[in-house]
């Protein structure tokens, strides 16, 4: 099995092959009839996609590596996370709400080869961002879902000895951070380590409305419903959208912050904040009327400190503005920005219940969403003593609204970030355009 070249490529030779896949599960049965629910927060999510790579450059240590050596790791990290080797059912009752039979199943494993060197990839993917889409495999939950992963795992050599770690993962089971715990895991078993303690399952409780009570519901600005999607776990999207990413130095960032935190010169706006107002006010010069006047704003409570599976450690809220935002001064937006004006969690939550878990809708781009992955440990992740030099994660599912994705960068890069923007194709080519000439070439 191979992958076509890329049109970006000036060759015709496939970048990615002999691809093989294989299934691997939990080493010890999970105890019979073992269920998770998943909570409200959970469901509102189930349409969403985590994606992420890492990679690691050419090591002496790799070329040892077996995939006998992988898959034994795999037997004993799964028994830890048997969670995400089950399979969805539905309660009989009511609406038919989602639930996950722990049978031990498995999760999915594609090992594969790449023509090009880990430096040879990277320089493609400046010029085209959807090629690292050939480095995770995976699908959908459904139209079966009882039978349907949860998970994908990709192993990737490249030619130069280097190889890359894909992670397909279902939203519904937990945030970004649950996740790279996850993968964070594997690697203190392949180095022999004692993984720790395992994740918790999450307890749903279903709130009832005391009698004589009635509980009124506004519904979330977070959310879009969307077509009905049965048993296939994906949104009907329509608008076609593509993805931006580049790097910001700390040199670069600590100049954007002086220029948004203005008068604010001894309490500088946090670097999240700052590229928020900055491309926020950048967006909104290509939408129309007041579509940017409202954003959804993605981040990790950090007093939460339980590992669970669950979303419930996700932050969400709803900033919006009467102004226009070309217009503002970007410090005003900035400051918007921080104080996260309308917190969703509880609206979310209640609107689920209300619908007895059996709705379908996004989250992620409903609203032009910013989305802070900056607290994620994606650079703990050790294989053979090695740290990734480049980590990237991305949500897929995304509505036109689109989203801004802002990672931390490797620990050689100091505090620089990352930066991910997924728009409708022709609204991304306007602002790459602008962020390059206005806003990055200003910051060097």
């Amino acid at each position: 099995m191979t992958i076509e070249s890329s049109s970006s490529s000036s060759t015709l030779e496939p970048l990615i092959y002999n691809v093989k896949l294989s299934s691997v599960g939990p080493g010890e049965m999970t105890r019979p009839d073992t269920i998770h629910e998943p909570t409200s927060i959970d469901l509102a999510m189930k349409l969403h996609y985590l994606k992420g790579v890492y990679y690691f450059k050419s090591h002496e240590a790799f070329a040892s590596i077996t995939i006998v050596q992988i898959k034994e790791a795999m037997f004993r990290w799964l028994c830890q996370f048997y969670v995400i080797c089950g399979r969805f059912r539905r309660f009989s009752e009511d609406s038919g709400r989602p639930y996950l039979k722990c049978n031990d199943c498995g999760a999915r494993l594609m090992e594969a080869e790449c023509a090009k060197t880990i430096e040879e990839w990277l320089e493609l993917l400046s010029d085209d961002d959807s090629l690292e889409k050939k480095l995770i495999f995976g699908q959908p939950i459904g139209p079966q879902i009882e039978y349907s992963p949860n998970v994908y795992l990709q192993i990737t050599k490249f030619k130069c000895g280097g190889i890359s770690l894909g992670l397909s993962w279902a939203h519904v089971l937990g945030d970004v951070h649950l996740a790279s715990f996850f993968i964070n895991t594997w690697g203190k078993i392949m180095a022999g380590h004692k993984p720790g303690s395992p994740p918790v399952l999450a307890q749903y409780t279903k709130e009832e409305t005391p009698p004589g009570q009635k509980r009124t519901l506004n519904e979330p600005l977070s959310i879009k419903w969307v077509d009905p999607v049965g048993d296939q776990w994906v949104p009907s999207l329509t608008t076609k959208m593509e993805s931006f990413s580049f790097h910001i130095s700390a040199t670069q960032l600590g100049r954007l912050q002086s220029k948004v935190s203005g008068s604010k010169k001894s309490d500088p706006v946090p670097p999240f904040e700052s590229l928020c107002a900055i491309i926020w006010q950048c967006v909104a010069k290509f939408k129309t009327g007041t579509e940017s006047n409202v954003v959804t704003i993605v981040k990790h409570d950090s007093c939460k400190k339980n590992k669970k599976f669950d979303n419930e450690n996700q932050v969400i809220s709803i900033v919006k503005t009467k102004c226009s935002v070309v217009e503002s001064d970007i410090e005003e937006l900035a400051t918007l920005v921080m104080k996260g004006d309308i917190h969703e969690h509880e609206k979310l939550k209640n609107w689920v219940e209300s619908e007895k878990g059996a709705l379908d809708v996004i989250v992620y781009g409903v609203n032009l969403t910013f989305v802070s992955f900056e607290q994620a440990a994606f650079y703990e992740l050790e294989l053979k003593g090695q740290n990734p030099v480049h980590a990237s994660y991305w949500v897929d599912g995304i509505g036109d609204g689109g989203a801004v994705f802002v990672l931390p960068t490797s620990k050689d890069d100091g505090k620089g970030r990352f930066v991910t923007i997924t728009l409708p194709e022709k609204e991304l080519i306007k602002v790459k355009h602008e962020l390059k000439e206005n806003v990055l070439q200003a910051s060097e």
